[in-house]
């Protein structure tokens, strides 16, 4: 599994992405899409997840998702208002529904997912003025890191598939 380079000067977006990114490996280790996020309140992780959907056998298992409920329980409340969430691959429809239903004002993401994305990549559910709330959002950040690491486990998996044929 590819690993990042570590720099003593990085600002809080590369100092979070790194922790949502060390999310991910979790999932990879379990041989899941290793997509991995944390939500940050007063420059503190509140809450952690990486996907799950396959080890769960649950479509509500993505990272984004657990995350917030994590972070839910230690705010005490569903409004994440005053929240930051950090995720290795752009939201899905479900989780960027999440995002705003949680109120989170900013989403930084490492890598744009162009077949499922719904946070600039089919649709941007996080800036849509018909909802009450839109989202900040900033993309890029680790952008190549976490290409590669989802690079590697889809060419992975692609020879253990080929492998149990």
């Amino acid at each position: 599994m590819p690993r990042l380079k570590t720099t003593n000067n990085q600002n809080p977006d590369e100092k979070y992405m790194r922790e949502a990114i060390k999310q991910a490996r979790k999932a990879y280790a379990l041989g899941e899409v290793p997509i991995g996020c944390v939500i940050v309140y007063e420059d503190k992780i509140i809450g952690r997840g990486y996907n799950r959907r396959n080890t769960d056998k649950n479509t509500l298992s993505h990272a984004e998702i657990t995350a917030i409920r994590k972070a839910s329980r230690v705010i005490g409340d569903w409004r994440l208002e005053d929240c930051t969430l950090y995720v290795t691959l752009e939201p899905c429809q479900m989780c960027a529904g999440a995002i705003v239903q949680a109120r989170i004002p900013k989403v930084v993401m490492a890598c744009m997912n162009p077949k499922a994305g719904c946070a600039g990549s089919i649709l941007n559910i996080l800036d849509m003025p018909e909802f009450n709330h839109q989202v900040e959002v900033v993309r890029g950040v680790f952008e190549e890191e976490c290409a590669r690491m989802l690079q590697t486990f889809f060419k992975e998996l692609r020879v253990r598939n080929k492998e149990a044929e």
